[in-house]
């Protein structure tokens, strides 16, 4: 049986046996940044944008916190890459949180991970790879075959992910430079086709508006954080990859920190791009297509399709990634006995979680069908007719919202819960474990995890009160592990 044991001061876990497999290091630099952009360049950047514009209603505050929700990840890069090559084991924040907190906050990250977090990422990606492949088809509206097409799709990358972290990394570093390549086009698009297709980037569309959804300047800059958050989500992903990664205490920082620059630099471009070519009402109209309106805007319905298909290329690697990191955190869990033991086993010849993958894909598959089905409950209802506002706002949420929506704010709110956790755990290592060994010390500290902190606590603050469902959902389900925990602990122990 394999237990954990101590080593100097870090937790550490008893060596594999000889014939107990373990993971493949096989990722070097190159593969470890596409982690992180094929990561977070997933469905955001492409199908966010236009709802922005109607809660934001201005270029200068869409475009300010474009660069603040950057600003963010790069402090948290900062910090996590402290604790990555501080611990560098499966599992990323899960590690972190139970070396500073213990087993029960860490079990309640890899419970909310598995369970909620984690399904619903892969879900919003499958629904939006679907909603693009069903756009190019004319057929938008065909809910029932959009759920089918995303069921199929988490099944085919489950078996690629099944194969091996080696094919796993080849998916994601390919994906990665198409979607990277089709992003730098989008930004220039614009700018280079004028000459030849006669559009001009109108400079009146910086400085139109519409009437945002929100009233108060703090309200609208919450909710479209919230929507931010969710295209830079995934910043962090290299982390629960740390064992099989090629030289981890250099290659980690390098990643991190690069990787994040990649991405702030493609997000805003993008979002100058589409704004010089769309006034603030048709971002508006556009909803979650609005890349999609751009290419068609300057190469017709063959730009259109060529978006679409981009989309599509680009939520699957970001599936890719999800589908990597997520089963590493089960395996951790695994390990140290905080959950069934058979997640930590290692498939012979794959040298993968194969269980882990498993679960994480049908979680996500039954994540689908659930919020698919409360969405048709809610359908005859009137929110108008309930006496509870709370009740009014979940409903009016379920109603009008659509199932990418909804699973992409459920992921946002849950998981920066614990991106907090991680960066104070951050100040309490220092505290606790000055001697541990910190090939890479975090720049600015304590300014920047200070920063950091301080930010995330206004922000859950103003989804808390912007986002009933999606906050109150989060927390309940976090809050459902601790039974669980405790049952299975009190189970383990008398086993």
């Amino acid at each position: 049986m394999r237990v954990a044991c101590r080593e100097g001061s870090h937790t550490i876990h008893d060596p594999p046996r000889d014939n107990e497999p373990t993971l493949l290091r096989g990722l070097g630099t190159m593969t470890a940044i596409a982690v992180v952009v094929g990561n977070v360049i997933g469905s955001g950047i492409f199908l966010k944008p236009g709802n922005i514009a109607a809660e934001a209603g201005s270029f200068p505050l869409i475009i300010g916190v474009w660069l603040f929700g950057g600003a963010l990840c790069i402090l948290g890069a900062l910090c996590f890459a402290e604790l990555a090559t501080m611990l560098p084991q499966a599992g990323g924040i899960y590690v972190y949180l139970r070396q500073a907190y213990g087993p029960l906050i860490a079990f309640l990250f890899g419970w909310t991970e598995l369970f909620f977090v984690r399904p619903a990422s892969v879900g919003a990606l499958s629904v939006a790879f679907a909603g693009s492949f069903l756009r190019m088809l004319d057929r938008p509206n065909a809910v029932t075959l959009q759920v089918t097409v995303s069921i199929l799709l988490i099944i085919l990358m489950t078996g690629i992910n099944v194969a091996g972290v080696v094919w796993g990394g080849r998916v994601q570093l390919a994906t990665t430079l198409i979607k990277v390549i089709f992003l730098l086009l989008i930004v220039l698009s614009p700018f280079v086709a004028l000459p030849f297709l006669g559009w001009t980037v109108d400079a009146a569309n910086y400085s139109s508006t519409v009437v945002p959804r929100q009233t108060s300047l703090s309200g609208q800059i919450g909710v479209v954080l919230l929507s931010v958050m969710w295209a830079y989500n995934g910043w962090h992903a290299v982390t629960p990859l740390s064992e099989e990664i090629h030289n981890p205490q250099r290659t980690i920082p390098i990643s991190l920190l690069g990787g994040v620059g990649i991405l702030i630099v493609l997000y805003v471009g993008a979002n100058i791009a589409y704004h010089g070519v769309m006034s603030m009402e048709e971002m508006k109209l556009a909803g979650d297509h609005a890349a999609e309106q751009l290419l068609k805007r300057l190469a017709g319905r063959a730009g259109q399709l060529t978006m679409s298909a981009v989309i599509m290329c680009s939520t699957f690697g970001a599936l890719n990634t999800d589908l990597l990191q997520a089963p590493r955190v089960t395996l951790a869990m695994g390990r140290d006995r905080t959950f069934f033991p058979v997640f930590a086993r290692v498939h012979a010849g794959y040298r993968t979680p194969v269980i882990a993958i498993f679960l994480t894909s049908a979680m996500a598959i039954c994540l689908i069908v659930a919020v698919n089905g409360a969405k048709l409950g809610v359908q005859s209802l009137n929110p108008e007719s309930l006496t509870s506002p709370l009740l009014q706002r979940i409903v009016g949420s379920l109603a009008d919202d659509s199932i990418f929506d909804l699973l992409t704010n459920f992921v946002i709110f849950a998981a920066s819960v614990f991106y907090l956790l991680a960066v104070v755990a951050l100040i309490i290592l220092r505290v606790k474990h000055p001697e541990w060994e910190r090939p890479y010390r975090t720049w600015g500290y304590p300014i920047v995890p200070i920063l950091f902190i301080a930010s995330y606590i206004w922000f859950l603050a103003q989804v808390y009160g912007s986002s009933p469902l999606e906050s109150r959902t989060g927390l309940l389900f976090i809050a459902a592990g601790i039974p669980i925990y405790f049952g299975f602990r009190r189970r383990w122990l008398a086993a």
